[in-house]
């Protein structure tokens, strides 16, 4: 929270015209907390029955145009979008002047898409928090979630006041002026490092690469590449926020290319690239996709090996030729890079379920993958091969000894004992 202010300041997002109940609830649940509500009103058509500290007018002017305009675009999708325009860049400005300290948006589904929109223009550790009727759905794609976003579901609230609508807005309103009277923001004090992996029982590297990169004076923050994990360090790379990365599980484009919920979307391997930051990257468990394990298998992964890893997910091999398309992939995204990349290649495999007598060991898939990743990896990307399974301290050596190399060279940030 900003030393000067008394109390934290909360932006309260939503139709005034069609939720104004709602809406000033909230508000009087954020002042009985000691929080300061700052009331905005994202309506088209109506006006709310109390006067916003923004109007609809004001959010209009920060999209460049005016609520007449937006009123008379033709659809209300296009209304919406012009109404998330002037509230994002209406947030941005406040955040900038030092005039806010948390936001929290109520909606249903047009709700929703414009707090996405609002969340997304806020660094890392400002509270953020969305009440929407589809909460936690698959209709929100995983590019425009805030790494930090918080939400619960809207429950039993789509119109009008009652006691399970109360006591949602209420913990909603609760936790962001807590989270502002009491979060943590990152500091800056260490270079910061990026790295994916999944959980020790499937990659291990982290293990043996924390303690060096700390020891370097990095601060390292691991990523769950489980979807969600990758898509948080997706957005912070793409903020320019890592001083370098090892992205070592890749996983999730696989994921993504044979359409798995577990995904972070299209542009998974791309925004550390587009921000100039240097990549150490390796193809960690990318032979095999996360499903769900409560559904039965797609047709497509019926024959292959399968590992159940708990009761919400579990792992399916890709076929040769599958891999052979991945690694095509993985190379096209490289390609893209704007900065130094290096791709090492363990060529014992990929991940712990993949070594003999695991449920997914598969050679002939083994050597069709590294077969084509040796001519998929385009000439301005550093190849080297590992002669070591991705869980082998040979491995990580050969990964610190790039870092240690780029440091010197001036590519990557000294650290801070």
């Amino acid at each position: 929270m900003s030393p000067e202010a008394p109390s934290p300041r909360i932006l309260v997002i939503g139709t005034g015209d069609t939720k104004c109940e709602e809406l000033q609830f909230m508000a009087s649940v954020i002042t009985e907390a000691d929080g300061q509500p700052i009331m905005v009103d994202v309506s088209v058509l109506g006006d709310p029955p109390y006067s916003p500290d923004y109007s609809k007018h004001d959010i209009a002017r920060a999209a460049a145009t005016t609520i007449e305009a937006i009123a008379e675009s033709g659809d209300e999708n296009s209304a919406m979008a012009a109404m998330a325009k002037g509230a994002a860049a209406l947030t941005r400005r406040l955040y900038e002047d030092g005039l806010v300290d948390g936001v929290i948006v109520l909606g249903g589904s047009m709700g929703t898409d414009l707090a996405l929109d609002v969340a997304a223009v806020l660094p890392l550790g400002v509270p953020k928090f969305v009440v929407s009727t589809i909460a936690y759905s698959h209709l929100i794609p995983p590019e425009r979630i805030a790494p930090d976003l918080m939400m619960i579901l809207w429950a039993g609230g789509l119109y009008g006041l009652n006691s399970i609508c109360r006591s949602v807005l209420s913990q909603a309103c609760g936790a962001v002026v807590g989270a502002a009277k009491h979060g943590t923001r990152p500091d800056r004090e260490r270079p910061l490092v990026g790295m994916t992996s999944l959980g020790s029982s499937c990659l291990k590297y982290m293990k043996y690469l924390r303690p060096e990169l700390e020891r370097r004076g990095y601060d390292l923050a691991v990523f769950h590449a489980t979807g969600m994990g990758g898509r948080a360090y997706e957005a912070i790379a793409s903020k320019g926020d890592f001083a370098a990365v090892f992205d070592f599980c890749i996983q999730e484009v696989s994921n993504h290319h044979y359409s798995s919920v577990v995904t972070s979307g299209s542009d998974r391997l791309e925004n550390a690239g587009r921000a100039g930051i240097p990549q150490i990257v390796a193809p960690g468990a990318v032979d095999m996709v996360d499903l769900q394990a409560w559904q039965a298998l797609p047709e497509i992964f019926a024959d292959r090996p399968y590992h159940a890893h708990n009761r919400l997910i579990g792992s399916v091999t890709t076929s040769p030729e599958g891999r052979r398309e991945v690694a095509r992939l993985i190379g096209q995204k490289l390609g893209q890079a704007g900065a130094k990349v290096a791709f090492l290649l363990p060529t014992e495999g990929l991940q712990e379920w993949d070594k003999p007598d695991e449920p997914l060991h598969d050679p002939d898939g083994l050597a069709a993958f590294l077969d084509e990743m040796r001519r998929a990896v385009p000439p301005s990307v550093t190849f080297q091969e590992v002669d070591a399974h991705i869980n082998s301290p040979s491995f990580s050596a050969a990964a610190l000894a790039i870092f240690d190399s780029w440091v010197a060279e001036g590519i990557i940030p000294e650290g801070r004992p």
